[in-house]
C-alpha cells in the first residue's frame, strides 16, 4: 500500500483548473512528440512545486511529487518520473 497525499496542493490545483492555465499554456506551446505531459500540466507542476515551500534544483523536480498524488494533480496517466528536468527546460526554453 504506498500513501499519497495533497496537502494545501489540492486546493491551488483546484484554482489553477479554474483559471483554465494549463489550456493557455497548452494553447502557446507547441507540444513534443515524445513527452507523456503536456507544456500545461509542467507549468502546473511548476507552480505546484514553488508552492510546495521547498526549495530544490531541477534535477531533484520528480521527487517532490514522488510522495504526491500525481495523477490526482495532474492528470491521469502521468507519473513523477514524467516531471525531469529536460521536460522542464523544454518548456521554460518555450516561454
Amino acid at each position: 500500500m504506498q500513501i499519497e497525499n495533497l496537502d494545501h496542493l489540492g486546493l491551488v490545483a483546484g484554482l489553477i483548473d479554474e483559471l483554465g492555465l494549463v489550456e493557455l499554456s497548452d494553447d502557446l506551446i507547441e507540444p513534443h512528440c515524445l513527452e507523456h505531459v503536456s507544456a500545461g500540466q509542467v507549468v502546473k507542476a511548476m507552480i505546484l512545486n514553488a508552492l510546495g515551500f521547498l526549495s530544490a534544483p531541477l534535477y531533484l523536480f520528480s521527487e517532490f511529487f514522488e510522495s504526491k498524488a500525481v495523477s490526482h494533480l495532474l492528470g491521469e496517466g502521468v507519473e513523477a518520473h514524467h516531471l525531469n528536468d529536460d521536460r522542464l527546460g523544454r518548456v521554460l526554453d518555450d516561454l
